[in-house]
Formats: structure tokens, C-alpha cells, sequence
């Protein structure tokens, strides 16, 4: 009996397989850079990775002096990237909100995709001389851990409005059109159903922006200063980032400065990769089919 499907030929099976082969081949490719930095920052950055890295300061330690840490560096990203992410994530969030459900194409909603646009493509350090020239020396704000958290807010706004618009706009609108067949007002629809369907893809959305201001240093060199004490507050006097502390201590030529600088890199990357944990156990709590 006939089935109306016809097996593959010889030919098109063996282009088929040339295709699987060149997409893994190409994947392979794209994996080895990253295999090798990870294995290059692991390998190195064990040696100062202990307890004492994690629980210790600069202070008081030279650059030929063993021993020191980047408590006070990692205190002072946590800092910076909470305080960037309250700022820009509200304001990114509200943004996508209104271009998706609101602008309708109109002029407003172009001119804001057209600002957003610029932004993507602004270079880090541009936001930090913005807020160099603005708050530090226009309104005589002094260096702190805030003034470095507004300019990485810069650089995280266009990716979570680009993210979360993207996100929205996969919502179907058979969903929006049910809850408006109910009766329910547009704003309560926005909040209770569109944006918890798009809630999974919103937060991936904030944590691409959360990574890539983690590593940031061009904007925190010009707004945030270099310390080697801890300061817990970010409102007042310079703060050090993780960033800066890698960019500092790979400056020095001693082998023990070197090694901080490779440690600082590793604890960087294990804070966005708990960061990505975090979020992605809060996404899978907060998920629709979760709570279904």
C-alpha cells in the first residue's frame, strides 16, 4: 500500500547530511573561543580563589605584597548593578509597554524606536563621560558608586526595551482580545495578562542587560574612582568594581598582582552566572504553566 510519501534520495540525503555536518561544524567553531577563555580564566584564577580573596580588602596591601582580595570590588558591583537595574529596568519596562500596547505606529513611538536605536549603538565610555560631564561636574556630584550605576543604566535601558518589546509582541493577541471580551480595562489585560505570559522572556531579556554591564570598566573609570578600602555606600566617595579591580591589578607587572587580576575575572563571571541562576529559577516559579 501506497503512502504517498516518498523516501529521500540518494542525493538529497547526502546533502542532507553535508548540512548537519557544516551546522555542527560550525557550532564547534563558535564553541572553541569560548571553551578557551572559560579554561584560561578557571585555570588561572583558582590559585587566589579562596576564602580570603572573597572576605578581604585591598587596603593596606602594595603591589609586590601577597595576599589581599576583592570584597570590597565585588560589594561594589553588586552595588552598582542593583542600583543600574532599578533605574533602568522599570524605565525599559514601561517603554516596550507603551510602543507595543499604545504608540500604534504613531509619531512618538517612532521617534522613541529611533532613540532607542541610538542608544544600542552607543559606546560604553560615551556613557560614562555623559554622566562625567552632567552629574559629576555640572551638578558637582562626587564620585561614587551611584554615578556609575546611573551611566551603566544607560547602557542597560535599549537592550531591556529592545528585549522586552520583542517579548510582547509574541504574546498572542487572541489573549488580549479574550480579556477585552470580558470586559476587563487595557491596563489591568497589560499587567495581569500579557506581561506574565511574557514574564520567562522578559527576564532572560534583563539579564542579557545585567551581563553586559556587569563587565563593564570604561564607564565606571570615569565616574566611579579607584579605592582599595571597602565602601558600602554607593551615594558617597569613590567605589571599587570588579572591573576596575581586574583592570588595576593586570596593570602591575608582579606575578601576585596578576593573580588577583585573574581571580577578580573568575569571581566576575561566577556572580552572572548565580545572577542567570537566580532568574532562571524565579522565571520557572513565576511561569504561567507553573502556576497552571
Amino acid at each position: 500500500m501506497q503512502t504517498g510519501i516518498r523516501p529521500l534520495s540518494v542525493g538529497r540525503r547526502v546533502k542532507d547530511r553535508a548540512v548537519q555536518g557544516l551546522v555542527y561544524l560550525a557550532f564547534a567553531i563558535a564553541v572553541v573561543p569560548l571553551v578557551s577563555v572559560l579554561w584560561m580564566v578557571i585555570s588561572n584564577g583558582l590559585k587566589r580563589f579562596d576564602i580570603e580573596f572573597l572576605t578581604h580588602s585591598m587596603r593596606n596591601i602594595g603591589a609586590r605584597d601577597a595576599g589581599g582580595g576583592a570584597y570590597h570590588a565585588i560589594i561594589g558591583t553588586l552595588e552598582q548593578v542593583l542600583l543600574a537595574s532599578l533605574i533602568a529596568v522599570p524605565i525599559g519596562l514601561l517603554t516596550a509597554v507603551y510602543l507595543v500596547e499604545y504608540g500604534n505606529g504613531g509619531r512618538l513611538s517612532r521617534m522613541i524606536s529611533f532613540f532607542v536605536d541610538i542608544m544600542t549603538g552607543v559606546p560604553s565610555i560615551v556613557a560614562g563621560l555623559f554622566v562625567l560631564a552632567f552629574w559629576i561636574l555640572v551638578l558637582g556630584m562626587p564620585f561614587s558608586g551611584f554615578a556609575g550605576a546611573l551611566a551603566l543604566s544607560i547602557l542597560m535601558m535599549p537592550v531591556v526595551v529592545r528585549s522586552t518589546e520583542e517579548m510582547l509582541r509574541l504574546v498572542p493577541n487572541e489573549l488580549r482580545e479574550a480579556s477585552f471580551a470580558l470586559g476587563v480595562p487595557k491596563w489591568r489585560t497589560i499587567a495581569k495578562v500579557v506581561l506574565p505570559t511574557a514574564f520567562t522572556g522578559i527576564v532572560t531579556g534583563v539579564m542579557l542587560a545585567v551581563a553586559r554591564v556587569a563587565g563593564e570598566t570604561a564607564p565606571l573609570l570615569l565616574t566611579v574612582f579607584f579605592t582599595d578600602s571597602i565602601n558600602e555606600d554607593p551615594f558617597n566617595g569613590p567605589q571599587m568594581g570588579l572591573p576596575l579591580y581586574v583592570f588595576g591589578q593586570s596593570g602591575l607587572p608582579q606575578d601576585v598582582a596578576i593573580d588577583r587580576a585573574w581571580t577578580g575575572a573568575l569571581t566576575l563571571i561566577l556572580i552572572v552566572m548565580l545572577l542567570n541562576l537566580v532568574a532562571r529559577l524565579i522565571s520557572w516559579w513565576r511561569s504561567p504553566a507553573k502556576r497552571g
